[in-house]
């Protein structure tokens, strides 16, 4: 397999830990580029479910590297607890993950001061943030003061904390949250640094052994194009880069090694949180969406906002990202629909737009233009080859691809690995 970036083309949970899972039987090394634990990756094996939120989705496919890059905030107790269940649940983690020595952590301060920032703002300046901590580490990163997964290991850890935490003490009585106590998160890391040093790597030297040796790299990313801090819905949107940018930056890997971009897009749209949605549907047709779509997050078990396909979204992920082929999931959950949307354009101040604009105002104005096709009110779920599918579904599925640009790769017809539909990937 030539090395692939894979990445989410919506608000994230377009299922890519789906694909991933898929292309995994075809790659050697997996790489985690960016994000923490706010993600969640759901994949089904042979109707076991798994839901992962640092290790990469490859670690499910015996004798296959996994690698969680330096682009990854990683919260190391997450990871202890992650790397357990796993264990636990028969797969051999040891000797097949390594965690990039450069990774940024994630530390019980950052999450109490996530939650503590999100409880002191106005309730319509939300960003519906997790709790997770990912956005506090994220800023320590570029502010230069964070503490890195081969700082767990190093003798001046317990000082370095120290300071750190008595630095998020005073921002956390200025937002009126309690104070954390020093000694007792020290002793909580000292034991899991202990248990994590066999994993702490270079990773750097990793990916590009594996990539000089002819191995196939698979880049993944977690949430999507449009939660990018650069390119989405600013500022309700994560902490790093989702987007195939973000997977160079986030690996090590060379921009001149990456073979192809893999764009995952839900047959619908969804989004968790705070945020403008043209498309969203709050009536029964949302909750059909929602119910049958299973649409609550896999970190959270929060609901999502569901709403029609926008294309106008899947045009400038297309551009963004480079996309070459795509992965369309879900469609199965449209099943019972006798008329579905696609919105093809926006309306913004009496003007027809089909771009996305930068400015949230402009963005909280802009209402859908819809296109309607015919429902095919047949069960997809069992269909193993694309030309079976009812001629209706197959018609919805290539006007999207024609909307927004590149090729069809995926099909996703169920959640299981066998309800996938290859074409061109």
């Amino acid at each position: 397999m030539p090395n692939t970036v894979l990445i989410g083309a919506q608000w994230g949970d377009e299922g890519k830990g789906k694909i991933i899972d898929v292309l995994t039987a075809q790659a050697d090394l997996v790489v985690r580029y960016q994000g923490g634990s706010n993600a969640g990756h759901t994949v089904i094996v042979a109707g076991r479910k798994f839901v992962l939120h640092l290790v990469p989705s490859g670690i499910l496919h015996p004798g296959k590297s996994c690698v969680i890059g330096n682009g990854v905030v990683v919260d190391p107790l997450a990871l202890l607890e992650e790397i357990r269940t796993l264990e636990k649940d028969g797969i051999v983690v040891q000797g097949r993950l390594s965690v990039s020595d450069r990774a940024h952590m994630v530390l019980r301060y950052h999450n109490a001061l996530d939650k503590a920032d999100e409880a002191a703002r106005d309730a319509g300046k939300r960003i519906g943030t997790t709790g997770r901590g990912i956005g506090p580490a994220y800023r320590d990163k570029v502010c230069r003061c964070g503490l890195r997964m081969g700082d767990l290991v190093a003798r001046d850890f317990p000082e370095r904390l120290a300071a750190n935490v008595a630095a998020a003490n005073q921002a956390l009585a200025v937002l009126g949250a309690p104070p954390l106590d020093a000694a007792e998160l020290q002793r909580t890391y000292a034991d899991a640094a202990r248990a994590l040093t066999p994993y702490i790597a270079d990773s750097v030297e990793i990916v590009h052994t594996a990539d000089r040796a002819g191995h196939s790299i698979l880049l993944e990313g977690a949430q999507g194009t449009m939660l990018d801090v650069d390119f989405g819905t600013y500022p309700f949107v994560t902490s790093s880069n989702p987007t195939s940018g973000g997977a160079c930056t986030g690996s090590g890997l060379s921009p001149r090694r990456i073979d192809r971009v893999v764009g995952v897009i839900k047959c619908y749209t969804t989004r968790v949180g705070e945020g403008p949605f043209p498309t969203e549907l709050t009536d029964a047709a949302g909750e059909n969406l929602r119910q049958r779509g299973g649409e609550f997050g896999a970190t959270t078990g929060r609901p999502r906002r569901c709403g029609w396909f926008d294309a106008v979204v899947g045009r400038y992920a297309q551009m963004v990202n480079g996309v070459d082929l795509w992965a369309f999931t879900k469609l199965d959950v449209l099943d019972t629909f006798a008329t579905i949307r696609i919105c093809t354009a926006y309306e913004c101040d009496g003007k027809r737009i089909t771009t996305m604009p930068a400015s949230l105002a402009a963005f909280q104005r802009c209402k859908p233009v819809y296109e309607e096709m015919p429902g095919w009110r047949q069960t997809t779920s069992q269909v193993t080859r694309y030309e079976d599918l009812p001629p209706q579904a197959r018609a919805y599925v290539e006007r999207l691809v024609e909307l927004i640009g590149g090729k069809l790769g995926v099909l996703s017809v169920g959640p299981g690995r066998e309800t996938t539909l290859r074409l061109g990937l």
